[in-house]
């Protein structure tokens, strides 16, 4: 059977990541979060001694084990990189140039052979603009932080009027940086969540998904 390469952007706790596994997993193929990508190397930033550069950049080496956990220089980084503290900084990282030039080197270098599933801010606008299929997934600030603290069961007793502030303002840094901002692709299918379970919006990208292929196979 003929692979397509899917990609999924949309905001912060728009639900990407989940969705994406789900898909990845029906059609048995990869799934890349390069959100946690990005969160890598936001942690690996606050743990240096110095400031992050073009050259020190090269030392942060990131894996991903078959269960999907995120290993930074072979540690395991999974839980670390969802605290609150890089939840803060990672936009402003994400927003370097060279950091998102080494990242998307190897987002491209693993969707080459395409079967891939990834997730992320700019997949469809920048890193594989040429994907068979782009989804753009939106939900409101509101929905999305209520998500966010059911998904991480936060015990630093945020509120949920200040997880909204958070999320309103790390949807205009990732719309305003200069490079590589979010936004949806020409060619993507934009997908509001708010009213649709994570099985209901699986569904319809699946079946998306499945006329891509069959197309790519005419």
């Amino acid at each position: 059977m003929s692979k397509i390469n899917i990609t999924i952007d949309g905001p912060a706790a728009a639900g990407k990541s989940t969705i994406a596994k789900i898909v990845a997993n029906h059609l048995n193929y990869k799934y890349l979060d390069t959100g946690a990508m990005y969160r890598a190397v936001t942690l690996y930033s606050l743990n240096l001694s110095e400031s992050l550069t073009e050259s020190n950049i090269t030392d942060a080496k990131i894996n991903f084990s078959e269960s999907g956990d995120v290993f930074l220089n072979d540690t395991n980084v999974t839980k670390d990189i969802r605290n609150s503290e890089v939840t803060n900084k990672v936009s402003s990282i994400a927003s370097i140039d060279f950091v998102r030039d080494y990242l998307v080197d190897m987002q491209r270098e693993i969707a080459a052979d395409k079967g891939i599933v990834m997730d992320g801010r700019d997949i469809g606008t920048v890193v594989i603009p040429d994907a068979e299929l782009k989804i753009y997934l939106t939900a409101s600030p509101e929905i999305r932080a209520k998500r966010r603290l059911i998904e991480e069961a936060r015990g630093n007793n945020i509120t949920l009027d200040n997880l909204i502030k958070e999320i309103i303002a790390r949807d205009e840094s990732d719309m305003n940086r200069e490079h590589s901002p979010l936004k949806k692709a020409d060619s993507a299918i934009e997908i509001n969540t708010d009213n649709m379970t994570i099985d209901e919006v699986a569904s319809a990208i699946l079946n998306y998904a499945r006329e891509r292929i069959n197309d790519n196979v005419l």
